[in-house]
């Protein structure tokens, strides 16, 4: 592995300007959203406050809810003092602050990170990918985790999420609308306005669902570039891909859908896709975040970043 001092680490420019244009996209597609509700003189300022509620909710909480979801249990260095040496090793290299540490016990060779800020940060791995991976291999997958929490990309998605989660409410609540009649204002009885903002309503959520799945993946693109640099390692974290998804087929349905609540979070997906369901995915295709990351140890042998 590449002997790394402490330095400034740098995010994907070609990344990050991507990750910029989508939000700035979504931030397109619901202000046209709310005209159109605005013109059909549906009150959503409510609506609003209560979505705000559970997503600041959720925001705060992420981290204690994906631990409940997925049996990760915190660990102390005392439990688990090899974990928290190489954890507190990249951290350092990043220059941020030590995450608490979590074990899940399950044969699922994976990893997540989460945290809303580098001070309330958790990295969690699962007892099958210590079992799977080298240590070469291991510490590639964890400065990935580090570099999601350092990246604050949970920001990115928590804005994403709440304006998805918004359309989401507003969606179900039109249709009941439509079955017993009522927007509110001056259209009640208006059934094809309700039939017209119902209609619109789920093309923004459409549109919105894939705007954000096209974050997450992006997101995964900037953590495996900015882990690789964490790690100095890119060839380890294209290894440890390749053998984590190269094993996933063979691993109990029943221990899949134990982490199918954190699948957004997960180093490697769940449920493997390629082509038109693509689109649909959470992580984007690991061939192509492999390819990326042996482009990267070509230019990093050669000094070029």
């Amino acid at each position: 592995m590449t002997s790394l001092g402490m330095r400034k680490f740098r995010r994907d420019p070609g990344l990050v300007s991507r990750m910029y244009f989508t939000m700035f996209m979504l931030g397109i597609l619901y202000a046209i959203f709310a005209l159109v509700l605005w013109t059909l003189s549906v009150q959503i300022v409510f609506i609003g406050v209560i979505v705000g509620g559970f997503a600041l909710f959720q925001y705060f909480m992420s981290d204690r809810m994906i631990l409940w979801a997925s049996g990760a249990k915190l660990v102390t260095e005392q439990q688990e003092p090899e974990l928290h040496r190489s954890i507190k090793r990249l951290a350092d290299r990043a220059s941020m602050p030590m995450p608490k540490v979590a074990v899940i016990n399950s044969h699922v060779p994976n990893a997540f990170a989460t945290g809303r800020n580098p001070s309330n940060a958790l990295v969690a791995v699962t007892t099958g990918i210590r079992e799977r991976l080298s240590d070469r291999e291991l510490d590639a997958v964890l400065a990935h985790e580090l570099a999601h929490v350092r990246n604050r990309d949970m920001r990115v998605l928590a804005i994403g999420n709440f304006l998805v989660t918004l359309t989401s409410f507003l969606m179900t609540m039109f249709f009941w609308s439509m079955l017993f009649g009522g927007l509110g204002g001056r259209r009640d009885n208006n059934a094809s306005a309700i039939l017209l903002v119902y209609v619109v309503t789920i093309v923004v959520y459409f549109v919105g669902q894939l705007l954000v799945l096209a974050l997450t993946r992006y997101r995964e693109f900037g953590a495996d570039h900015s882990g690789a640099e964490i790690s100095g390692d890119p060839g380890a974290l294209a290894s440890a891909l390749e053998k984590i998804t190269g094993q996933m087929a063979r691993i109990p349905d029943q221990d899949l859908r134990r982490l199918q609540t954190a699948s957004a979070f997960l180093f490697a997906p769940i449920a493997l896709r390629s082509g038109v369901g693509s689109l649909f995915s959470t992580h984007p295709p690991v061939e192509e975040r492999i390819r990326r990351l042996k482009e990267l140890e070509r230019r990093m042998s050669f000094g070029m970043r």
